[in-house]
C-alpha cells in the first residue's frame, strides 16, 4: 500500500511523518487488499486546544474507508483514526471475504 502524507497549515516534522507510516503499516496487516492511503493533517483555525484534526483515506478493494478524528495532537488524532479504520478494515474484510467450503458440503 502506498501511503500519500500532506500536511495543512504547517511543515510536518520527520517525527511524525515516521509516526503516521508507522500506524498506516500496521493497518495492512489487518487485510491484503488495501490499496492505497492518504492522509492529510491540518491545523484547524479555532481557539479549541483541540484544533488538530488527522483525515485518512484508505482505497481497498471494492470499497474506500475513511476516517477523521480531531484531538489536541496530531498523534492522538492518527491514533484515533487509525483505530476507527481497523474497525472498518475488519467489518469490510468479514462482508467481502470469501468462505471456505468443502466439496462434501456441496
Amino acid at each position: 500500500m502506498t501511503t500519500t502524507i500532506q500536511s495543512v497549515h504547517f511543515d510536518a516534522d520527520k517525527k511524525l511523518i515516521d509516526f503516521v507510516n508507522e500506524k498506516m503499516n500496521k493497518l495492512k496487516t489487518y487485510h491484503d487488499g488495501l490499496i492505497n492511503g492518504e492522509v492529510i493533517m491540518r491545523l484547524d483555525k479555532s481557539s479549541n486546544s483541540e484544533n488538530k484534526v488527522a483525515e485518512i483515506k484508505i482505497l481497498a478493494k471494492g470499497q474506500d474507508l475513511f476516517s477523521k478524528k480531531q484531538s489536541a495532537s496530531f498523534e492522538e488524532s492518527i491514533d484515533l483514526a487509525c483505530e476507527a479504520l481497523k474497525t472498518q478494515i475488519k467489518k469490510h474484510k468479514e462482508k467481502s471475504g470469501v468462505t471456505n467450503v468443502k466439496i462434501d458440503e456441496l
